[in-house]
């Protein structure tokens, strides 16, 4: 039996006429008329809330990340609503997926069950930083809060401006757990500071970065470390 689709509080705004003008974030209402961009699959039952609006990888970005860890045990550290762990789970071998808000992770599971891959995936609620130790896989996933839209407003976006740690904290816990690392960061991220993570590693680490487009504009970089081929 199908589900029926419950209206985002969005959709809800836009979808009044009488609130539209006054009540629309316009923030928002551009990432709503990118939402097939979000979720190819978005008609079909597709969840978010307010951050996984403009926090959630397209999809075309997820699956080029994805194609990279094919056959792997992989850790989604920051999943959200699940557009990258979606993609994951349709070609790695397994997925663990972290987040430290129920809400999203409900979310998440939801929208694994519209893409058919929910039996694919162990969800965690919890902090990644916390459970770090107790963590195990082939390669781990960084997609951490940029701090929100306005992270575009500066001109170079520096590895202390994520949350909840900085870049470099974050990526030092991430290489206690495997050296196969990749993080997904704004596409004015300092590039420099991608190069310094991997020769201060020992030992140092490959990097290969990629600039991420969808429309022909260009959306994210995604860098890929690893001691070997990913």
């Amino acid at each position: 039996m199908a589900r029926k689709r419950k209206r985002s509080l969005l959709e809800q705004v836009i979808n009044s006429p009488a609130e539209k003008e006054e009540s629309t974030s316009p923030k928002l209402t551009k990432y709503w008329l990118q939402r097939y961009n979000l979720f190819s699959r978005y008609d079909e039952g597709i969840e978010m809330d307010e951050e996984g609006w403009y926090s959630v990888t397209p999809e075309e970005i997820a699956v080029k990340q994805a194609e990279r860890c094919r056959g792997k045990v992989v850790i989604d550290c920051f999943s959200g609503v699940g557009g990258n762990t979606i993609q994951f789970a349709k070609v790695s071998s397994s997925v663990i997926a972290i987040d430290i808000d129920p809400v999203k992770v409900e979310m998440a599971i939801n929208n694994a069950l519209v893409y058919g891959v929910d039996d694919r995936v162990d969800y965690v609620v919890g902090d990644f930083i916390h459970l770090a130790p107790s963590l195990k896989g082939d390669v781990l996933f960084l997609s951490p809060p940029w701090g929100g839209p306005m992270y575009n407003k500066v001109e170079t976006y520096t590895l202390d401006m994520l949350q909840p740690k900085d870049g470099y904290k974050l990526f030092q816990i991430a290489q206690t757990i495997t050296p196969n690392i990749i993080m997904f960061l704004p596409r004015n991220v300092d590039l420099a500071q991608l190069e310094e993570l991997a020769w201060l590693s020992s030992p140092p680490l490959t990097l290969e970065i990629e600039e991420n487009c969808v429309g022909g504009r260009i959306k994210g970089i995604t860098a890929y470390f690893s001691c070997s081929a990913v």
